[in-house]
């Protein structure tokens, strides 16, 4: 692994691969018949890896729109001078209206009372208030009960200041191959958006693909597909690992801050959970603990990298650092085990020479999910782009 740089005020960083984000864009878009246009998802700080960055890498690389879930960080994407239509994937409330058409903004939306009141404002200012009409197909969780869809738009679609830019639906087991409940899910999306259209009404940019659909399920491509973890490299399930060669983006680094030999019998961090039982063990302390995303559920369970080889955490971990023991002169792949250093560089997910912790491993022993951990670590950690 070539050496990694860290920022200058501590020594823990998430560091993201431009290339990894670029390559993964890539193999979603070729994936797509000409026309079908790709929307990233780019919500909670595009999955941890920083949505001011990873957006504009997209965009050179095949996206034609973003999603995001928050108004907040639609407008964080305005500000990054990102152009490219943009998408609140939920319905936010009134009082947000000026800020979506102040930055071109497109909510979804699901009441007619939001709806009319988007009109109104929009109007006022002789404009049209653009917004994709959410449908609930059986995930229950937002949008306009599927079978309600043409009652919705006679209720809002006489106002002038509306337009229907999109119709989608979000599928609950896209990731489940042959599954009733995805079945019947896109059943009922194609009988509203036919009914839609039965009715006179354009139902827009029709979609319904997430990150799983886009390579299970081709023939629900429709006009545009939403992907969202797929673009880190990471897969939604395990089925997709056979359809699409994905490239992770993240990795979790810091550097040792301190290391030490305490005698036998000696109890490493809170509650001392855990304790030295030879005089060949060193303990070295990492600045990341569980604010930082590294959850103290890992405590004692999870294991780091350094100088290439694997090293067992070790005590709880703590708020804001944890520690990891190196069992001296152990044979590991036929060669002894040397002591670490201050300032060694210790991988907590990513690679290190021949080995490697990817966001599963840390979901599983977790008992979460990829997304999760990525999301977490992003949160605190400054990111470095490589």
């Amino acid at each position: 692994m070539a050496e990694s740089r860290c920022p200058d005020t501590r020594w823990a960083w998430v560091e993201v691969s431009r290339s990894a984000i670029r390559h993964n864009t890539r193999e979603y878009k070729k994936r797509l018949a000409r026309g079908v246009k790709l929307m990233c998802v780019v919500k909670a700080d595009a999955y941890g890896h920083g949505a001011a960055v990873c957006a504009p890498l997209m965009a050179a690389s095949g996206a034609d729109a973003f999603a995001v879930a928050t108004v907040r960080e639609g407008i964080a994407l305005r500000e990054a001078e990102v152009s490219k239509p943009i998408l609140v994937l939920s319905q936010p409330p009134a009082t947000a209206i000026p800020d979506l058409l102040a930055y071109d903004l497109m909510p979804s939306v699901y009441t007619t009372e939001f709806a009319l009141a988007f009109g109104e404002y929009a109007a006022a200012g002789g404009r049209q208030g653009a917004y994709h009409l959410a449908l609930d197909t059986g995930m229950t969780r937002i949008g306009v009960p599927w079978a309600e869809a043409v009652e919705f738009r006679r209720a809002v679609d006489f106002h002038s200041g509306l337009v229907c830019a999109g119709t989608f639906t979000h599928f609950a087991t896209a990731d489940v191959p042959g599954d009733w409940d995805w079945e019947l899910q896109r059943s009922h999306f194609d009988e509203a958006v036919a009914a839609l259209r039965d009715a006179g009404f354009d139902p827009g940019l029709v979609h319904c693909d997430n990150t799983p659909s886009v390579v299970l399920h081709k023939d629900t491509h429709y006009d545009m597909v939403r992907v969202g973890i797929g673009l880190y490299g990471l897969h939604p399930c395990e089925p997709s690992r056979d359809h699409i060669d994905l490239e992770p983006a993240m990795a979790v680094r810091a550097r040792v801050t301190r290391c030490g030999w305490p005698p036998v019998g000696t109890g490493v961090s809170y509650g001392m959970t855990w304790r030295v039982t030879t005089s060949s063990v060193q303990v070295a302390t990492i600045p990341v603990g569980y604010a930082d995303g590294y959850g103290r559920i890992l405590s004692n369970r999870a294991e780091v990298l350094c100088r290439g080889r694997r090293h067992r955490q070790v005590g709880n971990v703590c708020m804001d650092q944890c520690m990891f023991a190196v069992e001296v002169n152990q044979v590991r792949q036929y060669r002894p085990c040397g002591p670490v250093e201050e300032g060694d560089l210790v991988t907590l997910m990513g690679v290190d020479g021949d080995e490697e912790i990817t966001a599963e491993e840390l979901a599983e022993l977790s008992g979460t999910i990829n997304y999760e951990v990525v999301c977490d670590f992003g949160l605190r950690l400054e990111k470095v782009y490589v």
